[in-house]
């Protein structure tokens, strides 16, 4: 999916601490809606609240299973998250290194 045609912002997405959980525990398995809400202290309405921010930046892919929705995580688009952090990365070396030479050297 297209940044234009995802409905919310992937960095919005992961900016509240539930749904960052919600796409570890999404990591590794598919899961019904009721699994998943056994994992945290909240509602199931809000389970699905959250649920619909990720789906709605193309995080989690959902599909139907009989009379339940099955989620599972979609990773491509933390590669835009990866590629803006990517960015900075050579700054935080330049910073990393200026540390390292501070700590090492004698300053007595």
């Amino acid at each position: 999916m297209a940044v234009s045609e995802r409905n919310h912002d992937v960095f919005q997405a992961i900016a509240d601490s539930t749904r960052r959980s919600l796409l570890k525990l999404l990591a590794d398995e598919e899961m019904s809606i009721a699994s998943i809400t056994d994992c945290f202290p909240i509602t199931r309405t809000a389970v699905n609240k959250h649920l619909q921010v990720l789906s709605d930046a193309g995080l989690v892919m959902s599909r139907k299973a009989g009379r339940e929705t099955r989620y599972k995580l979609h990773s491509q688009p933390l590669m835009e998250i990866k590629d803006w952090l990517g960015f900075f990365e050579p700054y935080w070396d330049e910073k990393l290194l200026s540390l390292k030479q501070y700590v090492e050297s004698d300053n007595d």
